[in-house]
């Protein structure tokens, strides 16, 4: 378990804005040069315009050029470790984000792969194939 991952995973998550669902989620990204960014949810009243905590570190990651990632950590005030939504894994993918580690608040963390979350994920490979 990656324990300083989670530990700002489980910060930013008191950053969140979810006053529709009150879910809120932390999540943080560590990339290949070991730097870590963090993104929490942000709920908006048309709720297709949320943005998930996972996306918001990916791309807080991005936007600071970072292109290549080692791991994610995604924590929530769950009774088991959260798991990322299908959209959040398919960006995951995007990015070959293949070491995941879900979390709760009491520390409970389960480590899991992209491809054990999304198998057959539609990625740029298949792109290039066409």
């Amino acid at each position: 378990m990656d324990k300083e991952l989670y530990a700002a995973a489980l910060a930013v998550r008191q950053q969140a804005y979810a006053p529709y669902s009150k879910f809120n989620v932390g999540a943080a990204v560590r990339t290949a040069d070991n730097n870590i960014y963090v993104g929490c949810n942000v709920e908006n009243a048309s709720y297709g315009l949320t943005c998930c905590a996972e996306r918001n570190a990916i791309y807080a990651a991005i936007a600071a050029g970072e292109k290549k990632f080692k791991a994610l950590c995604v924590v929530a005030a769950t009774v088991e470790p959260v798991a990322p939504c299908g959209a959040c894994r398919q960006v995951m993918s995007e990015f070959g984000i293949n070491e995941l580690f879900l979390a709760n608040c009491n520390g409970k963390v389960i480590r899991k792969t992209l491809e054990e979350l999304l198998p057959y994920s539609f990625s740029s490979d298949n792109l290039k194939k066409l």
